[in-house]
C-alpha cells in the first residue's frame, strides 16, 4: 500500500479555524485565552489534518499546565477536518506578556 497521502485524503483545515479554537482555551488563573496571551508559538497544519501545536506556559511551574494541553487537544480535535493533535510544551523562549496583556491586566 502506497504511504503518500492521496487527494482523498488530503483536507483543508485553516489556520484561521485553529486560532478560533484556540482562543476558546482561557487560562483558568489569568481569565484570558492563550492566543491573546501569547501562548501558542506555533501551528503546524500536515495534508491529512494532523495539527501540531507548540505552546508554552505563563511560568515553568503553572499548575493549570496539564488542563491547558487537555482543552487544547479538546478544542483543535473539534475543528472539522483534524485527525490528530499533538502539543509540544517548550520553555525557550519563555513567555513575556505582551504591553496589551499587561495592560489588560493592569501591569502597564
Amino acid at each position: 500500500m502506497d504511504s503518500e497521502v492521496s487527494d482523498a485524503e488530503l483536507v483543508d483545515v485553516r489556520e484561521e479555524a485553529i486560532i478560533a479554537a484556540l482562543k476558546k482555551v482561557e487560562d483558568p488563573d489569568l481569565l484570558l485565552d492563550i492566543w491573546f496571551l501569547g501562548l501558542i508559538y506555533s501551528i503546524d497544519i500536515g495534508e491529512a489534518g494532523e495539527i501540531g501545536i507548540e505552546m508554552t506556559f505563563t511560568t515553568p511551574l503553572c499548575p493549570s499546565g496539564p488542563y491547558l494541553i487537555e482543552m487544547v487537544k479538546q478544542h483543535v480535535r473539534a475543528v472539522p477536518g483534524v485527525s490528530e493533535v499533538s502539543v509540544s510544551v517548550v520553555f525557550s523562549p519563555p513567555w513575556e506578556p505582551s504591553e496589551e496583556v499587561k495592560m489588560t491586566l493592569g501591569l502597564a
